[in-house]
Order: C-alpha cells, then sequence, then structure tokens
C-alpha cells in the first residue's frame, strides 16, 4: 500500500492526524517518497561540515561527551558556592548560576524594591566582596561557568574576571558564557532595566571588550529558552531567536566589529520539550538556518562563525507539582532529544522545581540522568544517528520552513527590535500559550497526573528551605562594605560611568574601575539609569 494510502486508510479508522506542539501535522507512515527531491549534501552533509545539520564538530560525542553542566544559585554566595562544590564533587564538568531577581534588575540588597526576593530565584551578587565568596576554592582556569544574567551581564563578567586575576588567573584563561540575551526579555521574561536601544549599546560594548581582553568567553548566549517557557511554539522558539541573533550581529558589524571575529563567540541557549521527534528536529533545523544566515546574510567566511553552538535546559513550564516524581521521566526524554539533537552543554532539571529549588537529591538525580545517557545508552557513539530518518529529516525540513516565514515577517517589520517594540513576538507567544492551556483545560492534550492518571492524597513532597535570616546577613554584610571603602573613590568611579555612557566610548572600561573602587552592582546599575532611563512596555 502507497503510504498515501495508508494515511487516507488510518486517518479514517482513528480519526484528525496528530500534531507536533507547532501543528505540524504527523503523518501515520513516512518513507522515501517523503524527501523525493532532497539534497543530501545541501540539506545534511557531514558531521562538522556546513550546513551542519548533522552537528557542529566531526566526532560529536565520540571524542567527549557535551559539558554536564547544573544551574544552581540560590540564597548567598557561601551557600551556592557548597553547592557547585557539591555539583562537582558529583561528576558535574561546568558551572552554572543563577542570580536573584535584585541582581539580574540592577538592585542591590538593601534597596526598597529588593525586599522580599534575596536569595530566593538565585544568588544576591552585591558586591566583589560576594563575588570573591561564590567563586572560593573554585579553579577558574580549568572550569568554565555559564552565568545566566542579562541587564547586569557586564557587571558579573567584570566582577568575574577580577576575581580571577585575584586567583593568578589571567583573562584570556577563563572560559564560560553570559546569556547577555535582553532582546528575548523584552520578548518574554522581563528582567530588563534598560530601553531596548541602550541594552543593545551595552552588548556590542561587550562583545569588543572580550574580543580584546576574555577571547575565550561566550559573549552572548541567545536564548529561547525564556521565549518558550513564556509558551511559544518549537517553530516560534527557533524563528524569535533567530530574529534577535540576526540583530546581534547587525549592530555588532554597525559598530565596526567583524563577523568572523565576534561570530565565533556568540552561542545559542535552547528550551528541551516532551515533543521528542518535532525537539530533535529543531534543534538540526536551528544549526542550518544559521549556517546559511551567517554566510548569505552576513558573509562570514570563517566556519566557527557559521556553527550554532547551543546550550540546552529541559523544560521548566512541563513540570509538575502533580506527581513530581513523573518529571525524571520527562526530564530523561528532553535531555535525549537533545543529545540526539547535538547538543554542546546540558542542564537537566531536578523533579520538584514545579515546588521549589532542587534539593540536593534532586540535582544528583538529575545530574545522573545525564550521566546514565552519556555512559549507558549507547547514543553518543556514533555522531548523528537519526539522520536520514524518512520522519526526522521531513520535520526538520518543515520546521526550518515555517521557521523562515516567521523571520521573513519579521524582517518586513524593520527587523526584531521594531517587532518588538510593536509587540509583535509577544502577541504570538500570547496566542500559542492560550491555545496550548485551553487543549491542556479541554481534555485535547493528556498531561499525566494533571488531567488523566491522577491520583488522591498525594504525600507532601521535601522542598528547598530558604532561611529568612539570609536576607538580613546578606543586608548586614552589604553595609559593612559600603562602610569601609573609600566613599569620595567610588563616586569618582561611578562619575566616570555616568559620563561614558553619554559618549560612544566602551562602557566596560570604567565600570571595571568602578568595582576596583568597590562599587556595588546596584550603584553601577544607577548610574546607568541616570543616563539611559528605564523601560516601560
Amino acid at each position: 500500500m502507497h503510504p498515501h494510502e495508508y494515511d487516507a486508510v488510518m486517518a479514517d479508522s482513528a480519526g484528525e492526524l496528530p500534531q507536533t506542539d507547532s501543528g505540524i501535522e504527523v503523518k501515520h507512515l513516512y518513507d522515501s517518497s517523503d524527501l523525493d527531491g532532497w539534497d543530501v549534501d545541501a540539506q545534511l552533509g557531514a558531521p562538522g561540515k556546513p550546513p551542519f545539520t548533522r552537528g557542529v564538530y566531526p566526532s560529536m560525542y565520540t571524542g567527549r561527551l557535551w559539558t554536564m553542566r547544573q544551574y544552581s544559585g540560590f540564597g548567598d554566595a557561601a551557600s551556592t558556592n557548597e553547592r557547585f562544590k557539591f555539583l562537582l564533587d558529583a561528576g558535574q564538568t561546568g558551572l552554572s548560576c543563577a542570580f536573584d531577581l535584585p541582581t539580574q534588575m540592577g538592585y542591590d540588597s538593601d534597596a526598597g524594591r529588593a525586599e522580599g526576593e534575596v536569595g530566593k530565584v538565585g544568588v544576591a551578587i552585591d558586591s566583589m566582596a560576594d563575588m570573591r565568596t561564590l567563586l572560593a576554592d573554585i579553579p577558574l582556569g580549568k572550569v568554565t561557568t555559564s552565568m545566566t544574567i542579562n541587564s547586569t551581564a557586564a557587571i558579573l563578567l567584570l566582577m568575574y574576571e577580577l576575581v580571577a586575576e585575584e586567583q593568578g588567573v589571567t583573562a584570556d584563561q577563563i572560559g564560560g558564557t553570559i546569556q547577555n540575551d535582553l532582546l528575548k526579555e523584552y520578548i518574554a521574561r522581563g528582567t530588563y532595566v534598560y530601553p531596548p536601544r541602550p541594552s543593545m549599546r551595552i552588548i556590542t560594548d561587550i562583545f569588543e571588550y572580550c574580543s580584546q581582553h576574555v577571547p575565550n568567553w561566550n559573549t552572548i548566549s541567545i536564548s529561547g529558552y525564556h521565549i518558550r517557557e513564556a509558551g511559544s511554539t518549537a517553530v516560534q522558539e527557533i524563528a524569535f531567536t533567530l530574529a534577535n541573533a540576526i540583530a546581534y550581529v547587525q549592530a555588532a558589524i554597525d559598530a565596526g566589529l567583524d563577523v568572523d571575529e565576534f561570530g565565533p563567540r556568540l552561542s545559542f541557549f535552547w528550551n528541551g520539550h516532551n515533543n521528542f521527534f518535532e525537539e530533535v528536529a529543531k534543534f538540526r533545523a536551528g544549526r542550518r538556518m544559521w549556517d546559511r544566515i551567517m554566510t548569505e546574510r552576513f558573509g562570514a567566511t570563517n566556519p566557527k562563525a557559521k556553527m550554532l553552538r547551543f546550550h540546552t535546559q529541559t523544560g521548566g513550564s512541563t513540570l509538575t507539582a502533580q506527581q513530581p516524581m513523573n518529571n525524571i521521566v520527562r526530564t530523561s526524554l528532553q535531555a535525549l532529544a537533545a543529545v540526539l539533537g547535538g547538543t554542546q552543554s546540558l542542564h537537566t532539571n531536578g523533579y520538584d522545581e514545579a515546588l521549589s529549588l532542587p534539593t540536593e537529591q534532586a540535582a544528583r538525580i538529575a545530574l545522573r540522568t545525564q550521566q546514565i545517557i552519556g555512559y549507558e545508552s549507547g547514543v553518543v557513539d556514533t555522531p548523528d544517528p537519526l539522520a536520514g530518518s524518512y520522519f526526522v529529516e521531513s520535520l526538520t525540513d518543515e520546521v526550518e520552513r515555517l521557521s523562515w516565514e516567521y523571520i521573513e515577517r519579521i524582517d518586513e517589520m524593520g527587523g526584531a527590535v521594531a517587532a518588538i517594540e510593536s509587540g509583535f513576538q509577544m502577541d504570538e507567544i500570547m496566542q500559542s500559550a492560550y491555545e496550548y492551556t485551553k487543549s491542556v483545560d479541554d481534555d485535547e492534550r493528556v498531561i499525566v497526573g494533571v488531567n488523566r492518571f491522577t491520583i488522591d492524597n498525594e504525600p507532601e513532597p521535601e522542598v528547598f528551605p530558604i532561611d529568612p535570616q539570609l536576607e538580613r546577613d546578606q543586608r548586614e554584610r552589604l553595609a559593612h562594605y559600603k562602610a569601609n571603602r573609600n566613599t569620595a573613590g567610588v563616586e569618582s568611579a561611578l562619575a566616570a560611568v555616568k559620563a561614558t555612557a553619554s559618549t560612544d566610548d566602551n562602557l566596560l572600561y570604567p565600570m571595571k574601575e568602578a568595582l576596583r573602587a568597590d562599587a556595588t552592582l546596584g550603584e553601577i546599575s544607577d548610574a546607568l539609569r541616570d543616563v539611559f532611563g528605564t523601560y516601560t512596555p
């Protein structure tokens, strides 16, 4: 029977064809006819070769596994430092740090707006003293660190560099990533401080500074993760993120930077969701699209500038408070999709994160999930083992096609920044989130343990405790820090930050000197607020 006839028979017996999360219909059977006219070299190629569909490195995981980078950060710097050491001792191969909301928004812990939020969703970092404690006894010349920070990314990066110098590690020896992706904050997350255009200026200043001083640092992690967490589809995650990336690259070129020089330090951050094969297709399509964007749109010739290297975090929004142990299975499937999709580093969520920050037990199981995939499953023994699958290749092509349609619409609006200012991406995500939620509420979509296979009288799970005394102690340490510094030197350094913000000069140099003078993160952010203002949507 021809596959199209087979589909007709199956549709008659089983109703409408199933769909992926992006609304792509999935046929009941795929065969060679689905790849008629398919150019293997143009659309697939070899691992490590353009268009990088099969991965950015020839050997992929046969030479070394991805970096197992568990996200951690809570309370004060000393508490998070202890968790870092626990994870490194458990076999984690890279650090990933979460910061609390005041730190993300450019407020010190003693600010009125920080009250009740200090140390809650990440670690509180106000000063160089906090950063020294956070990184105490961590070998910064050997361990790479990812910092999930955006509006204050430049400040945290400079703090990290200064602590490394104090440890005897030079700037060209440290490696890691700052998220530094402000456009997705306006689209999906909200931890912005300044308006979009000054934020873009700071980002390009970081590109320039790192190219000269911190060459092994990934200067941006262009993030689809939070776009997906806000309710987007897989196609929207790819399209909106790549549109943002186009805006960053164009801004850097406009600032006089060479795409072949800064391009290799760009990285991406994707979400891992439950629709297994669509997720694999999403990662593969994204790599192919980025190769085309960098080659055709920006004229990059350096192969490393065309490689879409990415970190993946399993889907926080897919975790359920009901029957939380089920989340171990969800996370395992999402992690496996990321590995089969060719991720360079991976964070697996703790099963209890719908309820609290992860306990040590949950963090250990999350790390063991990655280790079992890497060392026991066999999926790492050959690059891109799903290559050539009729279904996977067809789905990759369709995800790519639909993503290009979105990018073309955004281009017609004048690019990502103009589209953000008009609310386009936010409206599209809101509609997708509504449709997803309605499908769950209407029982059209099954969420195990939530709207089907439920149980009564679930036992109360253990949750991670946050001691309210931590906030009081953090404020006391900050008061002591401010009382024991040269106030005139701080004021002079902050004045230099403000003066530079009014010019086109690179902001990171006076910001670094302000940190040397013991200015705090909040004080430097306030200096920039005085010049740039704040953003209100």
